[in-house]
């Protein structure tokens, strides 16, 4: 089961379990559903996710944009949008609140699992940098990092490829995998989506 949690807020009920499905077809663990607004901010400030995926349409006291301002102003979190159309004056709204992503009805596995991959590394490169610290991240792990490893764990958070690190570490492509596979066990990760959220959690705790 993968480390990273996804709040659904969609007031459909079929939809919204639609969307859970998929997104454990896709080894994604969905944390909550919310059906509505009150829902979604108890789920926020009880068991914040890693992510949360909103329906702009939301027949509720907050719609999904409204939810996405809260989130944006008072969690630590990145969302992507969910709506059944993409109306001008919805996008302007929309896009005010700094989404890391945008998805128009009907999608499926595919199209959940590139946005949500591309708006994990969106946000934490451009909107939750972290300044690691090797020793206070050795503290929360079983396994220490060597000097070493944590150097490229650095680079993996910055978004280099594997021929990046070869290039900048002076080691060969499969040196790169070597390394990467057993900094995903000490991890305890599958991915490096996976790697992503858990360093800025490991951060804030």
């Amino acid at each position: 089961m993968s480390h990273i949690r996804i709040l659904i807020v969609e007031d459909e009920p079929l939809i919204a379990m639609s969307t859970s499905a998929m997104l454990e077809g896709i080894d994604y663990e969905v944390s909550a559903i919310a059906y509505d607004s009150d829902g979604a901010l108890e789920q926020l400030r009880s068991d914040p996710p890693d992510l949360a995926l909103l329906d702009v349409n939301l027949k509720s006291k907050l719609d999904g944009i409204q939810i996405a301002e809260i989130i944006r102003d008072e969690h630590d979190l990145p969302f992507i949008f969910l709506t059944s159309y993409a109306s001008e004056s919805i996008v302007e709204r929309a896009k005010l609140t700094r989404p890391m992503g945008y998805i128009v009805k009907p999608f499926d596995e595919r199209d959940l699992f590139t946005a949500i991959e591309i708006a994990l590394y969106n946000y934490a490169q451009f909107v939750h940098p972290l300044k690691l610290d090797m020793e206070r991240l050795n503290k929360k792990l079983s396994s220490p990092l060597t000097p070493r490893e944590f150097e490229i764990i650095k680079d993996i958070y910055e978004g280099k490829t594997n021929q990046q690190l070869a290039k900048r570490h002076f080691i060969s492509i499969n040196t790169v995998k070597t390394h990467v596979k057993h900094l995903f066990e000490k991890l305890d990760v599958a991915s490096r989506a996976e790697a992503l959220v858990m360093l800025r959690n490991i951060n804030q705790a």
